[in-house]
């Protein structure tokens, strides 16, 4: 059990990363839109690209602070049933929840992204304004990437959970997320 409770470490320890560079992705996004409408409505100039880029960093937050998020707890739970149930209970619903939806639905994803970016990188997609980005695909493969880490995350969570459930012991508290 121990090296599949390092394999869940290492995963969190990357999601973390992921989850730091999402936030510093973050700050740059509120700086470039701060830029643009500055330029905007004080210089009266814009560029096509740097309004794309917007978007591009926005989908970069959204897809790679998707598995920080799912590591960390963040996402809202049906609590008003969810706290009255036993810990041991909580804790066949995380592995369950991890084992038959989260894992297989990022696998399905990740398999139907990839057919997306590739057809977009065979079709040498651009922006379709003038002066706009180059490598649509680049953006498309965030879909990929973040289903992926999602992925990872599913199988930490059930290497975690299934070693407490082996153990008898209780389940993690939200505010501790995994790892902690």
């Amino acid at each position: 059990m121990k090296p599949l409770l390092r394999l869940a470490d290492a995963i969190d320890a990357l999601i973390d990363r992921v989850g730091w560079f999402a936030a510093a992705l973050t700050l740059a996004m509120v700086l470039l839109i701060s830029g643009n409408t500055l330029g905007r409505y004080f210089f009266n100039t814009s560029t096509i690209w740097l309004q794309e880029l917007e978007w591009h960093l926005l989908a970069m937050v959204a897809f790679l602070g998707l598995a920080y998020m799912q590591l960390r707890g963040v996402p809202v739970r049906v609590d008003m049933f969810y706290q009255r149930y036993p810990e041991r209970v909580k804790l066949w619903m995380e592995f369950g929840t991890a084992l038959l939806v989260m894992l297989p639905f990022s696998v399905f994803v990740c398999v139907l992204g990839w057919r997306f970016v590739l057809h977009s990188y065979e079709l040498a997609e651009v922006s379709p304004d003038p002066g706009g980005l180059p490598m649509r695909w680049l953006v498309k493969s965030l879909v990929v990437s973040g289903y992926a880490l999602l992925a990872l995350v599913a199988v930490s969570t059930v290497i975690r959970s299934g070693a407490q459930l082996a153990r008898g012991a209780a389940a993690p508290t939200p505010e501790a997320g995994h790892g902690q």
